[in-house]
């Protein structure tokens, strides 16, 4: 009976070991899943504010170029740069002529690190501006 009594308590022993080793596996398995949880909502959450910023951006870039535009109707000779700042964001224009009526406008827009740029092309001025083109560029 006495090795039947240390065999139990051996068995017992070892099945504590087993639980301890068991408890811990599951534990390191479930902060593994909690920090990839983590890190991707940390990852989503920068992806949403560029692509945020990216969008505010552009609404400045075409705000300038719709400034830009104004200052041709009210001077038809217009050539030169201008800037605005709204909000979180600023822009900055140029008008360049190309000869007659024709006018290149590029115009930029920065939020943050973000730039968004637009190029427009005019081949009228009067009586009405004639847009030739109206187009995001990559850089110029």
């Amino acid at each position: 009976m006495l090795f039947h009594d240390f065999a139990k308590k051996y068995n017992r022993k070892n099945s504590g070991f087993v639980t301890l080793v068991s408890v811990l596996a599951i534990g390191a398995i479930g902060v593994a899943i909690a920090v990839s949880v983590i890190l991707l909502g940390v990852s989503s959450s920068r992806t949403s504010l560029a692509f945020q910023q990216s969008n505010q951006a552009m609404a400045l870039a075409n705000t300038c170029a719709e400034e830009a535009l104004q200052e041709i109707r009210d001077s038809i000779l217009f050539t030169g740069n201008g800037n605005l700042s709204i909000g979180e964001g600023t822009c900055s224009y140029t008008v360049t002529s190309q000869g007659g009526e024709s006018r290149t406008i590029t115009s930029r827009g920065d939020v943050g690190t973000i730039v968004r740029k637009v190029e427009i092309v005019i081949n009228s001025i009067t009586p009405t501006i004639g847009i030739a083109s109206w187009q995001e560029v990559a850089d110029f």
